[in-house]
């Protein structure tokens, strides 16, 4: 049982300060001042929250958990994540998933993978396939893996407007969306087609045809790297407005007169009174962030970080947004969108995946699942082959 003391909550909603008993891995009380039970009672850890603001840990929804990459050749193939990677920066649920590579790196490595941080203390979920059409999967069919594999919950990152991809016809992605959208029905998961979008000139396009020539719900498709251009970021507000959900890439910072921060975009998005229950952010923490020429060369090549996310809160903060609205894309959107049913909020009865950050939002301490990973912003936990 761990006990925090004073601490000031934000659920993502403001609450005030308050004391917040954990009970193994659920929160089970709220309260303005919890009294401990004195004689035989349970132990029970007290950090005090005094000058700290409890928030929910960050729900990172697109990240490359065991590496990615490989544009530039086999020596650019980006490493596999490990646990602190994730904990010192705040993401307490993932959502792993391959990328342009989905020869050298595999559906059943990804299970593992997403097994193996399970074990170790976060919280893991998987999107089936990678950027190609067919796309690859463990069973026989995106369907299958939805509903037999209990960490698949959707398929993704099937990539559209991108040369990398295999440029999928309206009726391949109809059938995708299809497939995901049952998958999803059969096994009560979220059942989403998420899909990334790369730098082509058709941006959104094949999403638009997909709304409009099918009869797949808004609901169960997720375009992502939508702060990469200017088209896109057009598009984006376009789709948002006529219902769609997207996702923001923290990942993706200023370049130029092109792409625009995760921050920028929200800040826009909420401009147009949208709400941000439409809008996801995740950092594509693990793969490679390659540029390429106007021919399609390799230039520059570098690797996503998981801080981008906890960054992105702290930019959106400096832009005028404030906390509570800062936090819902990273927090409670992705964990209502995805049907994580526990996740993304602070509240009696939820799993106990806190953040406790310092006044200027500096992640002090990580619970995940009850467990408390990071502390006085060291790691108490660490991953099986990392040296502590």
């Amino acid at each position: 049982m761990i006990l925090i003391k004073n601490v000031e909550i934000f659920a993502p909603e403001s609450l005030g300060k308050k004391d917040i008993l954990i009970c193994f891995d659920k929160i089970a009380y709220i309260s303005e001042n919890t009294h401990i039970p004195k004689g035989n009672f349970p132990e029970i850890e007290i950090i005090e929250g005094n000058g700290l603001k409890a928030a929910p840990g960050i729900i990172d929804l697109h990240i490359h958990i065991n590496g990615a990459g490989g544009e530039g050749g086999f020596n650019t193939r980006t490493p596999e994540m490990n646990l602190t990677d994730f904990t010192l920066n705040g993401i307490t649920t993932c959502i792993g998933l391959l990328g342009t590579d989905g020869i050298t790196r595999n559906m059943g490595a990804l299970l593992a993978k997403s097994r193996a941080l399970e074990i170790e203390g976060l919280s893991t979920y998987c999107w089936t396939g990678c950027y190609a059409v067919p796309t690859r999967t463990l069973t026989d069919s995106i369907r299958g893996d939805i509903i037999l594999v209990d960490k698949i919950i959707g398929a993704g990152e099937i990539a559209i407007s991108d040369h990398r991809g295999s440029h999928p016809s309206e009726n391949d992605l109809i059938h995708l969306a299809c497939e995901t959208r049952v998958g999803g029905l059969i096994s009560d998961k979220c059942g989403i087609l998420h899909m990334h979008v790369g730098d082509g000139k058709n941006g959104l396009n094949a999403v638009f045809n997909l709304i409009d020539n099918s009869n797949i719900p808004f609901e169960n498709l997720l375009p992502t790297h939508l702060n990469r251009n200017s088209l896109l970021r057009k598009q984006c507000v376009e789709y948002v407005k006529i219902g769609g959900f997207v996702d923001i890439t923290t990942g993706i910072k200023n370049e130029g007169d092109e792409a625009v921060s995760a921050s920028q975009l929200y800040n826009t998005l909420l401009k147009e009174h949208i709400s941000p229950y439409h809008i996801t952010m995740s950092s594509d923490a693990g793969g490679s962030m390659p540029f390429f020429d106007d021919k399609g060369n390799l230039t520059k090549l570098t690797r996503g970080m998981p801080n981008t996310n906890i960054n992105s809160i702290k930019e959106s903060i400096e832009l005028g947004i404030p906390l509570e609205l800062a936090l819902i894309p990273l927090t409670s959107s992705p964990a209502k969108l995805l049907k994580l049913k526990n996740k993304g909020k602070i509240t009696e009865g939820c799993d106990a995946d806190l953040i406790l950050l310092d006044n200027k939002l500096n992640i002090n301490t990580v619970i995940s699942k009850g467990k408390v990973m990071v502390q006085n912003y060291s790691p108490l936990v660490y991953g099986t082959f990392e040296n502590s």
